[in-house]
């Protein structure tokens, strides 16, 4: 038996983490790198199960850390530029049609949200590689802003960094036990979630309410 058949062996033979396990095992840093654009692409593919177990690769020798960290912060930055490139092929004329078309939404709403990314989009793209979810579709908005491609890269690097390094050294530090990383990013994803449905409740009920206060003075 081999050193990575040997510290692989005790990963699922099936599901995300053996897909991700026999990348690792094939490829080395380039297959986690592969297995992290795909995951910047397709959030359902999780990084919380790649990483760490990049990581637990990493403590049995399969790969060093340094091209842990380099390959999958590679990864995600290939995926970033993609969505970006998704964002400026979609551009601010399309969005505009589609927002247009949209219930309980003004053409105003949008204005201010292009606004307020103008002013913040620096922070947002660079706090929002280290939020579940929101780490790929940060990257959309960006490039349907335009946002110059050095300062995105700079912060997508940067931010993709942080948020890889957490993860990848939490599966070199736990070793076999590294998917108790996925359990609680896994929890964090699961607020995430929460926070952005009760935003978009919040934002419904309250332009319900507009509209039947306007309805109301009209037939007043």
């Amino acid at each position: 038996m081999n050193l990575t058949t040997m510290a692989l062996a005790q990963q699922p033979a099936d599901g995300i983490a053996g897909w991700a396990a026999d990348l690792v095992d094939t490829m080395g840093g380039p297959g986690a790198g592969f297995a992290i654009a795909l995951e910047n692409l397709f959030p359902p593919l999780p990084s919380e199960v790649i990483l760490p177990l990049t990581g637990f690769a990493a403590g049995q020798g399969v790969l060093s850390l340094a091209s842990a960290l380099f390959w999958t912060t590679l990864g995600s930055v290939v995926g970033a530029v993609a969505l970006y490139w998704i964002g400026v092929l979609f551009g601010r004329e399309r969005m505009h049609a589609i927002w247009g078309k949209l219930p309980l939404v003004k053409a105003s709403d949008l204005v201010r949200t292009e606004e307020w990314f103008a002013k913040h989009g620096t922070k947002a793209v660079f706090l929002g590689r280290m939020v579940p979810i929101f780490r790929s579709l940060i990257s959309v908005p960006a490039g349907v802003e335009r946002m110059p491609m050095p300062v995105f890269l700079m912060l997508t690097t940067l931010g993709s960094l942080i948020w890889n390094s957490i993860l990848v050294m939490a599966g070199y530090w736990l070793g076999d036990q590294w998917d108790v990383v996925e359990t609680y990013v896994g929890i964090l994803s699961k607020v995430v979630v929460v926070l952005v449905l009760v935003a978009i409740a919040a934002y419904v009920a309250v332009r319900l309410r507009s509209r039947g206060q306007a309805q109301h003075r009209r037939t007043s």
